[in-house]
């Protein structure tokens, strides 16, 4: 087995080939959009929030197979989940490939086939490029809530 076939396996093919929830939002809360200077990779996302729980998804994902992997996790996974649960999934993810920490576990466990990444610090932006893009979108959604004075 080569190096790269660590990190770029059946399961990561298979996540790559069946991302769910591309179609964008007709009218989200919040659009966010995460790059990668270095490698091109783009992930684009709408939410739509009800108070801190996130109750619809679409993304456009124009990555590698490491951050369509990592965005097919998160389309399965995020509705129903609230700001903080994805936040924390996400920092996660950042503290087991940079600090090698553990990998999500539960319902996220998936996440964790992008594990061996961790030696490979050029593929970490592109692997967390959907958390990044999901920050952003929650961060608007929490300044619209502040601005029109709503509770969180």
């Amino acid at each position: 087995m080569t190096e790269l076939d660590a990190i770029y396996n059946t399961k990561i093919l298979e996540l790559a080939a069946a991302i769910p929830r591309t179609r964008r939002l007709d009218q989200p809360d919040a659009t966010a959009t995460a790059h990668s200077k270095l490698c091109g990779s783009t992930v684009s996302v709408d939410l739509r929030m009800d108070g801190d729980h996130i109750v619809d998804f679409g993304q456009t994902v124009k990555a590698c197979l490491l951050g369509q992997a990592a965005a097919s996790v998160v389309g399965r996974e995020i509705v129903g989940t609230s700001a903080q649960e994805i936040r924390e999934v996400g920092a996660i993810m950042r503290r087991m490939l940079k600090e090698n920490g553990a990998p999500p576990t539960g319902r996220w466990a998936d996440l964790s086939v992008l594990e061996p990444v961790r030696d490979y610090k050029a593929r970490h932006t592109s692997t967390l490029l959907v958390f990044e893009a999901v920050d952003r979108a929650i961060a608007e959604v929490e300044a619209k809530q502040v601005r029109a004075g709503v509770a969180q």
